[in-house]
């Protein structure tokens, strides 16, 4: 069975085709170019899909659609999310459903990417577990007894918005968030307020970004890794608390974390051992993700198959 994948981006969209196997059989890619809004980007997805179909000459199922939040899945529309602030209640699931004539699916991002692992990555067999978007912001797509959870209106998992301290970097409009400490964004900002206390030397530029930080890091900067210790500690401290209430088998985290688990592990396991119940920290795993940076190419495809399942 093949599916098609749309994944909506506020920099780039992408297109993509997969089957049950875990198979991406072919990709597009384009800027999504949002000051200009959503239909010249949905007439792109149009064209670069029925081409990449032809190309490999293969018989649609179903369309997944992965974009960030918020959005209601139950409607198929997307309502504005931050770095698409002109898709504002775009009816996107009955649009490819009129243009493909195949059943169509949406979800966010984040719980896209929860389905991809459970379906072809670290979280097959899982009944209990969280994939984490550990990149731009902070988010959790969480799959429960076996299904993906979504709340009451789709805003589960939404742990970046949780404060780990009265003050500290912004993330989510709040300080001490977990999104603040734990985030491309967030770690930046955690060099420049430590910068302000440190006394030792350092090859970080004010304004570093957090890939600058990380090679810096790497290279055995201490204050780089003092940065990423800070992280790495508010890390185990949000872990731990969303671990106390879910009682997971694993928690699948991508992006920042694939690339700088070692930076961030060690830190990370001392407050979690600390802070966490110890029955239940004793059961959980915590990897990185098992489709690496491809994570985002199997999510869109993953809503897809998911939904299926039930419905065919």
């Amino acid at each position: 069975m093949t599916y098609l994948g749309i994944d909506i981006g506020g920099t780039k969209c992408a297109v993509c085709l997969g089957d049950t196997s875990g198979a991406i059989l072919g990709k597009r890619q384009f800027l999504t170019e949002e000051p200009k809004g959503p239909q010249q980007a949905l007439d792109r997805f149009v064209v670069e899909a029925h081409e990449l179909i032809a190309e490999h000459n293969v018989e649609i199922r179903a369309i997944g659609i992965s974009c960030g939040s918020p959005l209601d899945p139950d409607t198929g529309i997307v309502q504005a999310p931050a770095q698409l602030p002109s898709w504002q209640n775009v009816p996107v699931v009955s649009f490819f459903q009129k243009h493909f004539g195949v059943p169509t699916f949406l979800d966010n991002d984040a719980n896209a990417g929860a389905l991809a692992e459970h379906e072809f990555g670290a979280g097959r067999g899982c009944q209990h577990m969280a994939f984490i978007t550990f990149g731009t912001g902070l988010g959790a797509g969480l799959i429960l007894n076996g299904r993906i959870y979504r709340g009451a209106n789709c805003y589960a998992g939404e742990i970046g918005h949780m404060r780990l301290a009265d003050d500290g970097p912004v993330g989510c409009r709040k300080l001490g968030s977990f999104e603040g400490f734990c985030s491309g964004a967030g770690i930046a900002q955690i060099a420049e307020r430590e910068r302000i206390l440190w006394n030792g030397t350092t090859a970080v530029l004010e304004g570093a970004d957090t890939k600058s930080i990380a090679s810096a890091a790497i290279d055995g900067d201490a204050f780089a890794l003092h940065v990423f210790q800070v992280s790495g500690t508010r890390l185990g401290q949000g872990l731990a608390l969303v671990n106390d209430v879910l009682n997971l088998e694993k928690i699948i985290i991508g992006s920042i974390f694939l690339r700088c688990e070692a930076l961030l592990r060690p830190a990370m396991e001392k407050v979690l051992y600390a802070e966490a119940l110890s029955a239940s920290v004793e059961k959980l795993q915590i990897v990185p993700t098992g489709l690496g940076e491809a994570v985002g190419d199997y999510a869109a495809i993953a809503v897809a198959a998911s939904r299926m399942k039930y419905i065919s």
